[in-house]
């Protein structure tokens, strides 16, 4: 009879046993155990489950008739179970495609474990675990790689990105070919280093409030190329964050802006030529005063019974006569003359509009507007910009509010200044605008004009040059009562802070 010992251990080694075989089962790898005659003595659940197969079909049979002998053959896995065996040591792990009958090929990773008791190897454990999923998802992860990888490097504008401290990390081909530095040039260089000397600073600031948490931003800053001479371009930054929302570095796209400014300056030129047209009407009114005034005084002149008195007169009123139809001319030409050879500079701003006005005066008397222009003695009116492009925008808000009066009526220009800037309105007593075309009257080709007496460009130009120059452009209306354009320029000092 067994003692009370022998029945506890029994019962201890049974619950063993069942421990080991729930584990066993419930086990998500595919396993085997194979003897030394290379027969299975054990099989799991997974393996079952995988290979279609019974523990009737499976457990008892040989290794050959359990796995496909191409398999075996293949990674010479009954030589490595003999090689455990022998060795009691474990065989590196291998990547195995195995196919069930009637099902699709998967993908296993593969080892073999020595069973042993007291140092002697009884068991050869085939782990298996199944990764198809892990491979076809790396794979799909390595073709988005090189998909996104390849947009990068087709695009036509540049595209870079830094670390976390802002030192540049990847820098595509676009890239290289503006600035016509390489990426081993520029790898592991501070980014804001790329830029022209007066751009560092925004830039700078516009990195740091990325650190700190803030959305994309956008600007136009030169880049210095590898022969030095800077690349004007507009940029789009925006923040690499981890899967925690943690900032890692700076994404930047840029566009290359040489071809658009040409076109800018284009257009400025075509709204200059389409400005001439309006006031040409007018011109050759005030001209022709001047002219018919020579004429008479010539016919005077040619006669024989006049005074030598009265000559002189005939004389001094051709002369008036040519210099005034001479200064109008003059006055037509400096604004007709390309803004492109034009430099930045300082410019006073009252001077400026008061030349604009004398440009207008013979429009503006055809359709009897009577233009009150008010400066300011007691404070100068200096700002810094492009003399040529700055008196376009103001001959264009003066046409349009000339236009807006065809029954005449009042144009009243004032200037005043504020701490930081000059301010000039240009009000009308025209037919004034509702509210929805207030918000319209800067998009380009939008016009109120009929059809073929405008091109809606002259306020959209105008609102870009201001906008170079750091400043605004305010508009206030209501319908039947007005309008009232107000133009703010920093003043020269808060212009150079404005751009860093």
């Amino acid at each position: 009879m067994q003692t009370e010992d022998n029945m506890a251990t029994e019962q201890k080694n049974g619950r063993y046993e069942k421990l080991f075989m729930m584990l066993f089962e419930s086990i998500p790898s595919s396993i085997l155990f194979v003897n030394r005659d290379m027969r299975v003595t054990l099989a799991n659940r997974n393996f079952l489950t995988k290979s279609r197969r019974s523990s009737a079909e499976t457990v008892g049979r040989r290794l050959s008739d359990v796995i496909p002998k191409i398999i075996l053959e293949q990674f010479d896995i009954i030589k490595k179970v003999g090689i455990v065996f022998s060795t009691n040591v474990s065989t590196a792990g291998q990547k195995m495609h195995y196919r069930a009958p009637g099902l699709p090929s998967r993908v296993y990773y593969y080892r073999l474990l020595p069973f042993a008791w007291q140092r002697e190897v009884e068991q050869v454990v085939l782990l298996m675990d199944d990764v198809t999923e892990q491979v076809q998802l790396n794979q799909e992860v390595r073709r988005i790689e090189r998909h996104l990888a390849s947009v990068v490097e087709s695009a036509s504008d540049i595209v870079f990105s830094t670390d976390v401290r802002g030192r540049i990390l990847s820098w595509n081909r676009a890239a290289e070919d503006m600035s016509g530095i390489c990426l081993e040039e520029i790898k592991g260089k501070m980014f804001s280093s790329i830029f022209v000397r007066e751009d560092r600073q925004e830039v700078k600031s516009v990195f740091e409030t990325m650190q700190s948490g803030h959305n994309s931003a956008m600007g136009e800053w030169a880049l210095i190329t590898k022969t030095g001479t800077p690349l004007h371009v507009s940029w789009v930054c925006s923040p690499m964050k981890d899967e925690y929302g943690q900032f890692m570095g700076l994404v930047a796209v840029g566009r290359d802006l040489t071809e658009r400014r040409k076109l800018e300056m284009q257009l400025v030129q075509s709204q200059k030529f389409a400005a001439l047209g309006v006031m040409a009407g007018g011109i050759a009114h005030e001209i022709r005063n001047p002219i018919a005034i020579c004429s008479s005084a010539a016919q005077f002149l040619v006669e024989d019974d006049v005074s030598s008195e009265f000559r002189q007169e005939c004389a001094q009123k051709i002369f008036s006569g040519i210099e005034r139809a001479s200064n109008i001319i003059e006055n037509l030409l400096r604004f007709a003359r390309p803004s492109t050879h034009e430099q930045v500079r300082w410019i006073e701003l009252s001077a400026l509009i008061e030349e604009t006005v004398a440009l207008i005066m013979n429009q503006a008397k055809i359709q009897k507007v009577a233009v009150n222009f008010q400066g300011d003695e007691h404070y100068s009116s200096w700002v810094f910009g492009n003399a040529g492009l700055l008196q376009q925008v103001f001959l264009n808000i003066f046409l349009n509010a000339i236009k807006a009066m065809p029954y005449g009526g009042n144009l009243d220009i004032r200037m005043w200044k504020t701490e930081q800037e000059i301010k000039a309105s240009v009000a009308d007593t025209g037919r004034g605008m509702s509210q929805e075309e207030m918000h319209k009257i800067f998009d380009p080709f939008y016009t109120t004009s009929p059809v073929g007496q405008g091109t809606g460009l002259g306020l959209a130009v105008s609102y870009s040059i201001i906008q170079q120059h750091s400043g605004s452009i305010e508009v206030d209306s209501v319908f039947g009562r007005g309008s009232t354009l107000i133009v703010s320029l920093p003043l020269g000092e808060e212009m150079f802070r404005r751009q860093g």
